[in-house]
């Protein structure tokens, strides 16, 4: 697991990191039985799992149809309020630019993320957006965790594509 943003905070106590990002992965392993590219993504509050989405780009003819991104509306509308503060986002893949912007407007002051995404990922791989001092917003995060397994149903999926 990579250890990499800020040092881990009192949002990142809770032990259960594993518990969280398997329950991301089924909603992946939704996505690709829907035939879209198995991204998932829950969101923790308080315990519990208050969100969760998967990519639907698909279905819905959406570009912004990430998991990220429908997770954050889910809980926005949870909580009653755009500011997600004292959540932790779960998700497979290291956010893409545009949902490291959603996650950043949304005041989500953690993110726990599987697989590095090497080509578009805005968190380590490519930018650093979370820890960009120019932003109003930081992000701590946590990389790396369950990333075998996240990365092998992305490898799997696009394996059966081509």
């Amino acid at each position: 697991m990579l250890n990499i943003g800020a040092p881990p905070g009192e949002l990142f106590a809770d032990s259960q990191h594993d518990r969280w990002m398997r329950l991301a992965i089924e909603e992946a392993q939704i996505a690709a039985s829907e035939d879209e590219v198995p991204v998932g993504a829950v969101v923790v509050a308080g315990g519990r799992v208050i969100a969760s989405g998967h990519n639907q780009r698909e279905q819905l003819q959406d570009p912004t149809a990430h998991a990220e991104m429908i997770a954050l509306t889910q809980a926005a509308s949870s909580l009653g309020s755009w500011r997600l503060e004292g959540c932790i986002l779960y998700v497979t893949l290291e956010p893409c630019p545009m949902c490291a912007g959603g996650i950043l407007q949304a005041r989500v002051p953690a993110v726990v993320w599987g697989a590095a995404d090497p080509k578009a990922g805005a968190v380590h791989s490519l930018y650093t957006l979370f820890e960009d001092r120019r932003l109003n917003h930081r992000v701590e995060h946590l990389g790396g965790v369950l990333a075998d397994e996240c990365g092998r149903l992305l490898s799997d999926f696009f394996r059966r594509k081509r």
